[in-house]
């Protein structure tokens, strides 16, 4: 039977006021914004976003940054549903469209960060993991849900490579911290998920490359959502998630240039 990781819910987090030493000299000058800010963000960008945050607070005082974390299509999922929520961050465009079409976004999104996608082994790599192809023989494979950005694009990855798996060697996580959590913890041998979370283990799971012609660039998406009770607010986080500062946050945590 497959295996499944247990559902996790979207998690809510107040952004810490403790000064970051990160950036000591922003670029913004200081701001008379105020304010609350819900900012729903896909699973991976969680280390960059809440240095995002962080960096933000200290130019703008005054307002109050609240990060919902979660998988992209979840995120889709509430907002639609009615969730409050200012801004949405997601780990690919198509449920930026999703929500484009369901008129909760009204605005063209734009494109802020990029990824791909890497093998995660445990330390040492018990396995002897060198390539996808090397997949096909293992026990348990952890992956992203079908629905979920990394599992769409870990498809595309195995599909570019050739590779098949069969859904019964196949354990699925509701995002990607929870297919990551699988290798560490032991229920998978190996799993495909972003070369960023790879990176934000610190060395609990390694990363193996994936060549250039068998990987996926996972392009993520910013836009503010319809309805919002701090537009003018919402707008300037993404200003600054687009500035230099902000994309020296993103690549300080493995983020490409858009």
């Amino acid at each position: 039977m497959m295996k499944r990781i247990g559902l996790t819910i979207a998690v809510t987090v107040l952004v810490s006021l403790m000064p970051s030493t990160a950036h000591a000299t922003p670029l913004f000058e200081a701001s008379k914004l105020k304010g609350d800010l819900t900012i729903s963000a896909a699973t991976s960008l969680t280390d960059a976003f809440s240095e995002l945050a962080k960096q933000f607070h200290k130019i703008n005082k005054n307002v109050k940054i609240r990060l919902n974390f979660g998988s992209s299509s979840t995120l889709v999922s509430q907002i639609q549903s009615g969730a409050p929520s200012d801004i949405m961050a997601s780990a690919d465009l198509t449920n930026l469209e999703k929500l484009v079409a369901s008129g909760n976004v009204v605005v063209v999104p734009k494109v802020f960060a990029r990824n791909s996608m890497a093998i995660a082994v445990k330390p040492g790599n018990p396995k002897s993991v060198r390539s996808i192809a090397d997949l096909a023989n293992l026990s348990f494979i952890s992956l992203c849900g079908k629905t979920v950005p990394c599992g769409v694009y870990a498809a595309s990855v195995l599909a570019r490579a050739g590779v098949m798996i069969d859904e019964s060697k196949v354990t699925r996580g509701i995002d990607v911290k929870a297919t990551l959590s699988a290798v560490a913890n032991g229920d998978a041998d190996a799993a495909l998920v972003y070369k960023t979370d790879v990176l934000a283990t610190k060395k609990i799971v390694v990363g193996i490359d994936i060549p250039i012609a068998q990987n996926v660039t996972a392009m993520y998406g910013i836009a503010p959502v319809r309805g919002s009770k701090n537009l003018v607010t919402a707008k300037a986080f993404i200003n600054f998630v687009l500035s230099q500062q902000g994309l020296q946050i993103l690549k300080k945590f493995g983020f490409g240039r858009p």
